[in-house]
């Protein structure tokens, strides 16, 4: 997250002439407040211009009709009302009043918040339950309210805290660059103002589909009309000795950030294991925290497998300059008291290890209710399950992807939320396809990485710019079609290329 910057751009108050505004888009500012012009056809808009998600600058993006597009994180908001229309953002941005005088442009005042533009329930049902207190989850139960759905919502977490911005905390709250205070997604009192019943700490034993109910783990039965499992993923715990010890990690929840930075206090030397996202970026928080720190990975590079050899070498090269040293294609075999043993031999010092080797979606619960499994919950284009009135969203879902042409299952923040979006609108009865183009990023020190699309497999990977430079954008093609791109400092070159994706599909 950014700080407030000074106003930029001309003093809107004072006005002005069309001949300045020759794009779709002019930054200006009223006061102290920065405020962004958007043209839509013969119309002229006046809206915040920092993405409500992590203040992002709304004049670097893109504008798609009467929708604009943050070039960080792909957030959008509706230029006529400010809402939040597609996650990760969900508070909507603050409107201003644009007054004409002929060919000149003044804006002085802000509007009351208009009322977001939505469909509202087709079929409104009695209640729904959600079952996680994660993205997904959480992004249904907002939705639901924002479309104007007044029945019973009941959100069960087995988290003990409200859901939270997850990628947070293997980032700036990790590197202690971040308060807790960012965190919830929304305010505590949102949830009793929108009548939402979130109980946390709370397990669900089974769900009948026949009967609509689902069991807790005390024995309370819930009925339900509508049902969405936003179950998401448990990191990977390595069976090896040592692994239980309290000093030994894995992040996943707001808890687990916790012990992990009391961890880090008064630490010397910290081993992760594994050279995944989620490692590298606790690697990169625990080196701001001064801690050595000691990369263990069955890999030959890191994130090859995702984003290729070149951006794998230089990640790696990234996070040596910073002082993180590889073991790569090794293991730990064992943790004995504070020190880590290596298949290859050597014994490394560990006041704190991190397992970062992976999630696995949770499918108990899908699996016992009798839904129809294939590496995760079969959904179709509307994410409904094999179970009618049954949604599946976030890390448990694999659905029919337009893009790929292939049924798919990503571990993506952004989409996990989307998802949920889709879900709340189609148990509504409004039967949207999901068609989102997959959407991650990843940030490494001052380098973000973003990635739109979805490439399990490529034939060729072509390179415009240069990836040692940090100003590129990596193209990965089978059969000579884009499946997916990743970029560094290409933000509105992957804005386009999302939206070009998304027109094609």
């Amino acid at each position: 997250m950014a700080d407030q910057q000074a106003p930029s751009g001309p003093d809107l108050t004072q006005g002005v002439d069309l001949s300045d505004f020759p794009d779709a888009m002019l930054l200006g500012h009223v006061g102290e407040d920065d405020v962004l012009l958007v043209r839509s056809g013969a119309d002229i808009f006046a809206i915040d211009a920092h993405c409500s998600h992590y203040h992002g600058p709304l004049a670097d993006g893109l504008v798609e009709g009467e929708t604009v597009h943050c070039p960080w994180h792909h957030a959008c908001f509706d230029i006529r009302t400010g809402e939040a229309t597609a996650a990760p953002a969900f508070n909507a941005l603050a409107v201003w009043k644009v007054e004409r005088d002929g060919d000149r442009i003044i804006v002085r005042e802000k509007r009351a918040q208009p009322k977001p533009r939505v469909k509202g329930p087709v079929d409104a049902p009695g209640r729904i339950v959600i079952v996680g207190g994660g993205a997904a989850g959480f992004a249904a139960a907002e939705m639901l309210r924002r479309q104007d759905y007044r029945g019973s919502i009941v959100m069960l977490s087995g988290e003990a805290a409200p859901p939270v911005d997850r990628p947070n905390l293997s980032k700036d709250f990790l590197a202690g660059s971040a308060p807790e205070d960012w965190l919830p997604l929304k305010p505590d009192n949102f949830y009793t103002d929108a009548a939402i019943d979130l109980r946390l700490k709370t397990e669900v034993k089974s769900i009948d589909t026949g009967r609509r109910n689902v069991v807790l783990a005390g024995g309370e039965m819930l009925a339900y009309d509508r049902l969405l499992l936003a179950t998401g993923a448990e990191p990977v715990r390595l069976p090896i000795p040592g692994a239980d010890q309290p000093h030994v990690h894995v992040l996943r929840t707001l808890d687990d950030c916790r012990a992990i930075i009391a961890s880090a206090s008064g630490a010397r030397r910290a081993v992760v294991i594994g050279a995944s996202f989620i490692g590298l970026e606790v690697a990169a928080s625990l080196r701001a925290r001064e801690i050595e720190v000691h990369v263990v990975g069955l890999e030959a590079r890191p994130l090859e497998r995702v984003l290729g050899p070149e951006m794998g070498d230089f990640v790696r090269a990234l996070h040596e300059e910073r002082g993180v040293v590889f073991h790569l294609g090794d293991t730990v075999t064992a943790i004995e008291g504070k020190r880590a043993r290596l298949k290859s031999g050597p014994v490394l010092d560990a006041d704190l290890v991190v397992l970062g080797v992976g999630v696995k979606p949770r499918l108990a619960l899908a699996e016992a209710a009798g839904l129809t499994i294939d590496h995760g919950v079969t959904v179709d284009g509307y994410l409904e399950t094999s179970a009618p009135g049954v949604y599946a969203a976030g890390d448990i879902a694999r659905w029919p992807d337009p893009h790929s042409g292939e049924n798919i299952r990503v571990e993506h923040w952004v989409v996990a939320e989307r998802q949920g979006q889709t879900a709340a609108r189609n148990m509504l009865g409004q039967r949207e396809a999901f068609d989102a183009v997959p959407f991650f990023w990843s940030q490494h020190y001052d380098v973000p990485i973003n990635y739109v699309g979805h490439a399990e497999q490529w034939d060729e990977i072509a390179v415009d710019g240069s990836v040692a430079g940090r100003d590129c954008m990596l193209r990965y093609k089978r059969g000579g079609r884009v499946l997916a791109v990743a970029s560094i400092y290409r933000d509105l070159e992957s804005l386009k290329l999302e939206a070009a994706m998304e027109r094609a599909a």
